[in-house]
């Protein structure tokens, strides 16, 4: 069982997380919606497709850009599409 937390939280816990690029990718029902908005912030990776984030917000701190997913990925990636993956102090735990 993979488990994200942060702050004190747990973000995520899932027994069929997907691992890529040494990244432990969460399946969207895993993960605790109340801690997570929408950011603004893309990026795009040559593999994998456009790439968007979450902002993590725990007892009124916010980590910025926390969580990412791909809401439409390229072919190569199609494992992972909808996933969310962490970073920025959010600790996963196998």
């Amino acid at each position: 069982m993979a488990k994200a937390s942060w702050n004190g939280a747990v973000l995520a816990e899932s027994d069929t997380t997907v691992v890529v690029e040494g990244n432990h990718y969460f399946p969207p029902d895993t993960i605790n919606k109340e801690y997570f908005t929408e950011s603004n912030t893309h990026t795009t990776c040559h593999w994998k497709g456009v790439c968007s984030y979450y902002n993590i917000e725990v007892d009124g701190q916010v980590n910025k850009d926390a969580a990412w997913y791909y809401p439409s990925t390229k072919e190569k990636a199609k494992n992972i599409e909808g996933y969310i993956g962490f970073w920025k102090g959010v600790k996963v735990e196998v």
